[in-house]
């Protein structure tokens, strides 16, 4: 208990003196948010300093190592994971810092950046025998062999996306996954009876997040970015496959998941009927749109996040 207290401590101090210092020198690069004009709600927001990822990564990265995780080789993969998908992001957030605009790497080459790092966190899966699946308000698991590459690819690109869709108001994204994090560590706590290195390291991430989210709240100072929400997801999924707990994700990543849902069906159906099912979408955009704040829907979607994660952990 009193170790937990201190990662989550130490991660929120580091991550807040990061955040500290990354501001304002942003503010000094004038690496501005460009905003999309047909979010109307957020025109004011346009040149908030983003890549606030670098922060809060740099700060669990730290906190971790002083901790000693990286003696264990599932917790040194997981943030090396997290740290190749924040790199796609970064490039994506560069390219708009540098030439100006709201778009950084093409869709396809996202894809193909994502899909390689997933592939290789899938084969590690294959080759250390992490090929058991605990299934969720259970405490029963399967088997699944080889299938595992495939299947932690894509719990791996799905979860980096969603948190990326996610990642659309003040808070939003590190709200839920400050409670998507704290429902692993609590999971991983009861079925391994211990603090283990993945635990200890979704405590940490609660911490940074924490820590981030001072800065990152209605109305924000700095924005995490693709950086940010592309490493966040790789951690997201990490933490979940690298401990068996694939399918997890799904439930207590319920709100990561009705972001992409949603976009999927808006697309699909439009270009079906030339009609919309959502206002806007993502989901967010749609309850923004009906009038909602973003407060109020940052706390919604954090609430149904904890209650999803204690469901979970109370089926264990």
């Amino acid at each position: 208990m009193r170790e937990g207290i201190l990662l989550v401590a130490c991660g929120c101090l580091l991550s807040v003196l990061f955040c500290a210092l990354l501001i304002p020198f942003l503010k000094r690069r004038r690496a501005g948010q460009y905003i999309l004009g047909y979010v109307k709600e957020h025109s004011g927001k346009s040149g908030t300093p983003t890549m606030g990822g670098l922060a809060f990564f740099a700060a669990a990265a730290v906190t971790a190592a002083a901790a000693g995780l990286f003696a264990d080789r599932l917790a040194a993969v997981a943030v090396t994971i997290g740290a190749a998908f924040l790199a796609v992001g970064l490039i994506d957030d560069l390219l708009k810092f540098r030439f100006r605009r709201n778009l950084g790497l093409r869709a396809y080459q996202k894809i193909v950046f994502q899909l390689a790092v997933a592939l290789i966190a899938g084969v590690f899966c294959w080759r250390s025998g992490i090929t058991v699946l605990n299934i969720p308000f259970t405490s029963r698991a399967v088997r699944v062999g080889g299938w595992i590459l495939p299947l932690a690819a894509l719990a791996f690109i799905a979860a980096v996306n969603s948190v990326n869709l996610t990642d659309g108001l003040d808070g939003l994204a590190a709200s839920v996954s400050f409670f998507y994090f704290a429902s692993f560590a609590l999971i991983l706590f009861l079925r391994s009876g211990g603090g283990t290195s993945l635990a200890r390291l979704s405590l940490i991430l609660c911490g940074v997040l924490a820590g981030y989210l001072l800065f990152n709240t209605n109305r924000a100072s700095l924005f995490m970015g693709d950086t940010g929400s592309l490493g966040l997801g790789g951690l997201a999924a990490g933490v979940a496959v690298f401990s068996g707990n694939l399918l997890y994700i799904l439930p207590v990543g319920i709100m990561f998941a009705l972001s992409s849902i949603s976009v999927i069906i808006q697309v699909i159906y439009y270009k079906k009927t030339k009609k919309r099912v959502f206002l806007m979408a993502p989901l967010h955009h749609h309850f923004q749109e009906k009038g909602y704040a973003e407060s109020k829907i940052v706390y919604a979607y954090s609430l149904i996040t904890a209650a999803a994660g204690l469901a979970g952990a109370f089926f264990v």
